[in-house]
C-alpha cells in the first residue's frame, strides 16, 4: 500500500487535490489522511508500506506536531530502505526531529529553525518548470509545465547530496524544483516542490509528473 499523509496546507487542501488526481490504479492502493496523525503515529502502516507520501509541515495549519510514535514508525520505515515522496514543503514535514533535518536533500527551513539556519523563502511568480539532463532516467519522462503566479520555493538548505531533476528560472536565477537524494540505508527521497494554489495543483501536467514519480518510487 501507499500511505499519503497531508495537512490542509492553509486551507488549500493541496495534498487532497493531488491525491484525487492520481490515476485510479494508484488511488486504489493508497491510504490518504488529512489533518490526522493517528495512523502515522500508530506505526500500523510500516509493514505493508511500499511508498510514503507527505504533503505537510509539522506544527502548521493548526495541527499538532506528530508525536513520538510517528518518529519511531518513520525511522523503522527508512531503516528498511523505504522510499519517500515529499510534496511542496514536506522536507519540513518533521523539521522538529534533528535526524530528519539531515537526510532530506534540500531542506525547507522554517523560521526559528532549531539549527539556526536562515529561513527559506517563497517569492510569488509565474514560472515554467522544466526537466534537466540528469544521470537518472526520471529526467527523461518528466514533462515541462507552466504555472500561474504562485509560491516558488527557493533558498533551501542543502543537507545531503541531491540529483536535480527539474528546475525553474525566476529573476534570471535557476532553482531546483524536483530532486532526489538517498539515505545511508538506501531509501530514495524525492522532493517535488511546485504547487500551492488550487489552480496550479490541478494543472494536469503537474499531477501527471507526480504520478510518474509515484510509479517510479514503487517500482514494477
Amino acid at each position: 500500500m501507499i500511505y499519503f499523509f497531508a495537512d490542509d496546507h492553509y486551507g488549500t487542501h493541496a495534498g487532497r487535490c493531488l491525491y484525487g488526481q492520481l490515476p485510479r490504479e494508484l488511488r486504489d492502493r493508497t491510504v490518504f489522511t488529512e489533518n490526522d496523525w493517528s495512523l502515522l503515529e500508530s506505526g500500523r502502516w510500516v509493514d505493508d508500506c511500499e511508498l510514503l507520501i507527505l504533503h505537510c509541515i509539522a506544527g502548521t495549519c493548526g495541527q499538532p506536531f506528530p508525536g513520538d510514535g510517528a518518529q519511531t514508525a518513520v525511522k523503522a520505515y527508512l531503516a528498511r530502505g523505504g522510499n519517500v515522496l515529499l510534496l511542496h514543503g514536506s522536507s519540513a514535514a518533521f523539521w522538529h526531529w534533528p535526524w530528519w533535518r539531515r537526510i532530506v536533500g534540500l531542506r525547507w527551513v522554517r523560521p526559528n529553525d532549531p539549527d539556526g539556519a536562515m529561513p527559506s523563502t517563497h517569492p510569488h511568480s509565474p514560472c515554467q518548470v522544466v526537466p534537466v539532463e540528469s544521470e537518472l532516467p526520471l529526467s527523461e519522462v518528466l514533462k515541462p509545465f507552466d504555472l500561474e503566479d504562485d509560491e516558488v520555493y527557493i533558498n533551501l538548505q542543502e543537507v545531503s547530496p541531491v540529483t536535480v531533476l527539474m528546475t525553474t528560472q525566476i529573476a534570471d536565477k535557476t532553482y531546483p524544483q524536483c530532486f532526489e537524494t538517498r539515505t545511508a540505508d538506501g531509501s530514495r527521497i524525492v522532493s517535488f516542490l511546485p504547487g500551492h494554489r488550487e489552480t496550479n495543483v490541478r494543472n494536469p501536467t503537474l499531477s501527471a509528473n507526480v504520478a510518474v514519480l509515484v510509479k517510479n518510487l514503487i517500482g514494477p
